[in-house]
């Protein structure tokens, strides 16, 4: 059995469930470990994270129990792992029951029918052959917002582009060092520009968790500030990125998910071209890894 760790906010959630899916795709019996939500640093985070994949609609989910964790890893997740584990790690890492991502991408986990799998999972080329069928599969609540219904029938009308810009934990130091500096007023600008280019006419639809920020940086005609999903509601962004005909994401996976499930067979998805400050951008891998994105850098040139 391979078993997927669960951990983080939304769009990371979402990517730990495609890999799932994928492995169940290819035949192989998988489950979802869902235990990092009750753990007690949970409970004492200022900003605990909730199980977020219980608000789509009939979510083909299969939890790991805490017999089967142990029955593949050989404990729980967290717990020290024992002597034989830690000689077959170092001696033949390649069979060790655990298994912690450290690269971009690994292939070899296919070829795994045995394995606890602990990880993000950012990677399109993980899932991208099963994107169809995750777009029918992760199916929103309807809204009890009347705006989000009536944005929705504009961006269907019109050349429609959404803009994602995450600040909010990002300017906290510690996130700032790691994700700060990439997705910068240069970035957007060039990618506004490379959208005007191909989508002539187009609108803009801006989605923060800093709604003065956009405000003052997105003005004109051009722009609609989307800032009325809020709490226990702010998923609702995700989908309104989605219904939107090109994506402009931020280096954030909420804004990745928008526009993967974006389902425009014409869709022009924007990215920046590192995730976070340890990465360097190779144009070769990343266009094959992460292949119909375009790639944009922070001074904001397309690459």
């Amino acid at each position: 059995m391979i078993i997927v760790r669960v951990m983080g906010g939304l769009g990371n959630q979402l990517q730990q469930y495609a890999l799932f899916r994928k492995f169940q795709s290819l035949g192989v019996e998988a489950k979802l470990d869902l235990s990092w939500f009750a753990q007690k640093s949970q409970e004492s985070a200022a900003a605990p994270r909730k199980f977020a994949l219980a608000v789509f609609e009939g979510l083909p989910l299969q939890e790991a129990s805490a017999e089967e964790v142990r029955s593949v890893l050989g404990r729980a997740y967290g717990e020290e792992a024992g002597f034989a584990e830690k000689i077959k790690k170092r001696l033949m890492p390649e069979k060790a029951p655990l298994f912690e991502e450290s690269e971009m991408y690994h292939p070899r986990i296919f070829s795994w029918q045995n394995r606890y799998l602990a990880g993000y999972w950012a990677c399109e080329a993980y899932y991208a052959d099963i994107l169809d069928r995750l777009r029918e599969e992760i199916r929103f609540p309807e809204s009890s917002d009347t705006r989000n219904r009536e944005v929705m029938a504009e961006m269907a009308a019109e050349p429609s582009v959404s803009i994602h810009v995450r600040r909010g934990d990002y300017l906290d130091a510690a996130n700032a060092a790691m994700f700060g500096g990439i997705c910068t007023e240069a970035y957007y600008e060039g990618c506004i520009r490379y959208l005007k280019e191909k989508c002539p006419g187009a609108v803009f639809y801006v989605f923060s968790d800093d709604a003065d920020y956009v405000r003052t940086h997105f003005s004109g005609g051009e722009f609609r500030i989307v800032d009325w999903n809020r709490g226990e509601d702010s998923f609702y962004d995700m989908q309104l990125m989605s219904r939107c005909k090109h994506n402009i994401c931020a280096n954030s996976t909420f804004s990745f998910w928008g526009a993967r499930l974006n389902g425009n067979p014409d869709k022009i998805t924007l990215r920046p071209s590192i995730h976070k400050n340890t990465q360097s951008c190779v144009p070769e891998q990343m266009k094959k890894l992460w292949a119909g994105w375009t790639l944009v850098t922070p001074a904001g040139t397309v690459i």
